[in-house]
């Protein structure tokens, strides 16, 4: 019976309490770590709410669209955005000459490719594909990294600036100011300048988060030998980038 009677007086005490307030009431809302000082709360209120560790603003017709993050956390804001994931990749550069090889001089090239992605964790970008190629004889690939090194096969690539074999290539490009929101990074491998490398399959660059556009140049270099097999070599490699949710 106790028990019975405490459930009805706080029954009773809670639709008191609702009662008694009025429509206009002014008592502000707070807890120990937030405080709002305004009566209105809502989308045509301009005033601002903050304490040490809150800070609360709204205004009507905000038209502000972007994104914030942290290590562990990322945020998409804007009236027009959409909760839809998207990942979009264009190859700005569909064919790379290297012109005639020479035993007595290294052979370079570049191709650009960019990625942006929205509202997913991030991508990764892996290149497959062979060696240039002629008949049955394959440039050999650079299975670890190393310099160029004239008078031996070697076919690789990183995805930076670099200054030998000769000044080539270029970083990427992730905007020139911070409100591009790019994100883009080198994987490993293929981030040291002067170093190059090439296994099909293995994974050239990334974005730890949702990026913006981020502009990637791949920087080839080729090395024959004088029993290199004339001819004329082609291959053909293939992007393929993966949005990590």
């Amino acid at each position: 019976m106790r028990r019975q009677t405490g459930k009805q007086i706080a029954a009773w005490v809670v639709t008191a309490l609702l009662l008694s307030s009025p429509a206009y009431a002014t008592d502000f809302p707070a807890s120990t770590n937030y405080r709002f000082d305004e009566t209105s709360i809502g989308v045509s209120s301009l005033l601002e709410s903050s304490s040490a560790n809150f800070r609360g603003q709204t205004g009507a017709g905000d038209a502000a669209a972007g994104g914030s993050s942290s290590t562990n956390f990322q945020t998409e804001a804007g009236s027009d955005t959409t909760a839809d994931p998207n990942l979009s990749v264009t190859v700005d550069t569909s064919s790379a000459a290297f012109g005639d090889f020479s035993p007595a001089a290294a052979a370079t090239a570049t191709a650009q490719f960019s990625v942006i992605n929205y509202t997913s964790y991030g991508y990764t970008v892996q290149l497959i594909g062979d060696p240039p190629t002629y008949g049955s004889h394959q440039i050999a690939a650079m299975s670890a990294n190393a310099a160029s090194q004239v008078g031996i096969e070697q076919f690789g690539l990183n995805l930076v600036a670099n200054t030998s074999p000769i000044s080539f290539g270029q970083n990427p490009d992730n905007g020139t100011s911070p409100n591009d929101f790019g994100f883009g990074t080198v994987a490993g491998n293929y981030s040291t300048p002067n170093q190059f490398r090439y296994v099909s399959g293995e994974t050239i660059a990334s974005a730890p988060k949702s990026s913006g556009k981020t502009i990637y140049t791949m920087s080839y270099v080729v090395n024959v030998t004088s029993l290199t097999p004339g001819g004329v070599y082609s291959t053909d490699q293939t992007l393929v980038v993966t949005g990590t949710y």
